[in-house]
């Protein structure tokens, strides 16, 4: 089982042109008014062509331009929400070398750091001033964290810490698995007793507490996906299961939706089922009984439903597209490409009520 391979860019923030350049654009545009006004008294006789000529390109514009050559990538850091989860959030960086220890610098507390993480709603989980030595080879990642890691408050801050750290690795596909050391040195636990021992994968974020129950010889994990209370985002899950670990048990656990207590929502309506579930050719098709139609009729159309299906799919290896059908008819004209990025850095900020534009 993987973590989604997620694919999609995210636009640049919107920037704030500096006021000389607004009040140039103040006066063509007042200008351009009293050209109209002026036609309108005329009486209609005579038709006034206007010509928009684009402002000489000052220092200021030349900078804000520049932006526009620096080559972008996209990468996911993980965040905590505010019921403790561990939520993956799509950003855009710099390309530049090493992306996968920028991607960690992103998540370490600091007054930038903590403010882009708190436009979203969220916390960063990698203590103030932690430097991070990272090696990837044979797709193992090592992670040195400085003796600042160990400052947690308590284990659920380390627990947060190492499990985000290592889901924000292995969504590079060259890292599968991550191990820990701590200012240089091997150890079981971390100051408040978190078990940092052994080793840590993609499947290892959220764990949803299991009863005790007879032995399996297939007890494994699936990983689904649940919107958030806000609806703002997905959160993934990882469920533990006793039956093949496989795309048919993914998506009818899904269907059972969240833990009551969770705080998380059900992505579809909750007398819809499975009727059934095939891949052919690098398509999962998933046929879904009438009930599924009604998420149309969510305020967001239906998106995060559908999204929900996507990234859950997603995880097992040769589903590239996913098609959804309803009764045996397909939901969209074509199947979905599920190697999308989850949670979209300047989505979840606009649909976050505690964004403020920064001059």
């Amino acid at each position: 089982m993987k973590l989604p391979d997620f694919l999609k860019n995210i636009n640049l923030p919107k920037m704030r042109l500096p006021r000389r350049v607004d009040l140039e654009r103040l006066l063509i545009v007042s200008s351009a008014a009293l050209v109209v006004v002026l036609a309108l008294r005329g009486g209609g006789e005579a038709q006034t062509t206007m010509v928009y000529e684009e402002p000489p390109l000052t220092t200021q514009t030349a900078a804000v331009s520049a932006l526009d050559d620096i080559e972008m990538v996209s990468t996911v850091c993980w965040y905590e929400d505010g019921d403790g989860y561990l939520v993956p959030v799509t950003r855009q960086i710099p390309m530049q070398d090493g992306i996968a220890k920028a991607t960690l610098a992103l998540m370490v507390e600091s007054a930038e750091n903590d403010l882009a993480a708190a436009r979203m709603g969220l916390t960063n989980v990698i203590p103030e001033g932690v430097t991070i030595d990272l090696d990837i080879s044979g797709g193992k990642a090592r992670v040195d964290m400085s003796a600042q890691a160990l400052n947690c408050a308590n284990a659920e801050e380390e627990l947060l810490m190492v499990q985000g750290t290592a889901a924000a690795l292995c969504c590079f596909e060259t890292v599968e698995e991550v191990t820990f050391l701590f200012d240089g040195q091997k150890r079981s636990q971390l100051t408040h007793g978190t078990d940092v021992s052994g080793v840590f994968t993609a499947d290892s974020v959220n764990v949803e507490s299991v009863a005790t129950l007879a032995q399996s010889d297939y007890a494994d994990a699936v990983q689904l996906y649940f919107p958030s209370a806000s609806g703002r985002m997905l959160v993934p899950v990882t469920r533990t299961v006793f039956s093949p670990a496989d795309l048919s048990t993914a998506i009818l656990e899904l269907m059972k939706g969240p833990k009551t207590d969770s705080g998380l929502e059900s992505p579809v309506p909750g007398k819809c089922g499975v009727k059934s579930v095939t891949v052919k050719n690098g398509v999962a098709t998933i046929d879904f009984t009438e009930e599924f139609a009604q998420i149309a009729q969510n305020s967001d159309g239906g998106h995060q439903a559908v999204q929900a299906v996507l990234f859950t799919a997603s995880q097992f290896p040769g589903v590239e597209k996913v098609s959804i059908l309803v009764e045996g008819k397909p939901f969209h004209q074509e199947p979905q490409t599920a190697t999308t990025w989850v949670n979209l850095a300047d989505e979840v900020m606009a649909q976050y009520p505690g964004v403020i534009e920064i001059d």
